[in-house]
């Protein structure tokens, strides 16, 4: 009995072992696991620095997006730097880009694919779809279903509901295009689907207050862009994959 028991002792040692080792290895904020990196992903945001990045139409300049926290965040309320949307110096095309972003009470902001950056275009959003990032609060919220967090914004309503986290929780975002062909998801929820290379899409345009803005929603290749709103914002685990 002595000999089965301690038989057994060991058998069951090997096996938690064996078990502890098989686990899956766990990512650290803003860094690639070695299997992401054999994946493919590349890190947009170090956690240190916001190297990768510059302000839209106004390049590598002292700006409200700082490093806090290991967060890449926008203090919106400074007034000793220069404001603006934060794009990356890279331009994407067929990607899947993951994000980690939180929000305080009814803050507003969003990220933008296909940003032309131009001198004469002068803001992110008129070249760009919009992501949209809201937080539940914010009177918009209940009142423009198209302007929700996961959506685009004022264009597409989340096609399957999903509630943002609340405040001081991070959420989990991704965005995928290839071929002109984007997916949103919120929380790992679909939210949006669309063909930006379609007839449908153009007429939808049209039908909207971006038709004002040429170059608006054309582009399948551009800028990944941050938006400076109300409220600050913070991002981190940002990460891509060429598609």
């Amino acid at each position: 009995m002595k000999k089965l028991l301690t038989g057994l002792g060991v058998s069951l040692c090997f096996l938690t072992m064996v078990s502890c080792s098989s686990k899956p290895e766990e990512a650290k904020v803003n860094e690639l696991t070695e299997q992401e990196k054999k994946d493919g992903w590349v890190s947009l945001f170090d956690g240190k620095t916001t190297d990768g990045w510059h302000l839209y139409n106004k390049g590598k300049v002292a700006s409200a997006w700082v490093v806090q926290d290991s967060s890449l965040h926008c203090r919106f309320d400074t007034t000793e730097v220069e404001h603006g949307d934060l794009v990356s110096d890279k331009e994407f095309e067929n990607f899947d880009l993951k994000f980690e972003w939180k929000i305080p009470k009814e803050g507003n902001s969003g990220v933008f694919i296909n940003v032309v950056e131009k001198p004469e275009i002068p803001t992110a959003w008129a070249s760009a779809p919009e992501y949209q990032l809201l937080e539940a609060s914010h009177p918009d919220y209940a009142t423009s279903p198209k302007k929700r967090a996961g959506g685009m914004f004022n264009l597409f309503e989340q096609k399957n509901p999903v509630s943002p986290k609340p405040v001081g929780e991070w959420n989990q975002s991704e965005i995928k295009q290839t071929g002109g062909k984007i997916e949103f998801y919120l929380n790992g929820v679909l939210t949006v689907q669309e063909d930006l290379t379609n007839q449908a899409w153009k007429d939808l345009i049209a039908s909207t207050g971006f038709q004002h803005f040429p170059e608006f929603g054309k582009a399948t290749k551009g800028r990944i862009g941050l938006q400076e709103w109300s409220k600050g914002i913070s991002f981190r685990n940002i990460k891509i994959k060429t598609l």
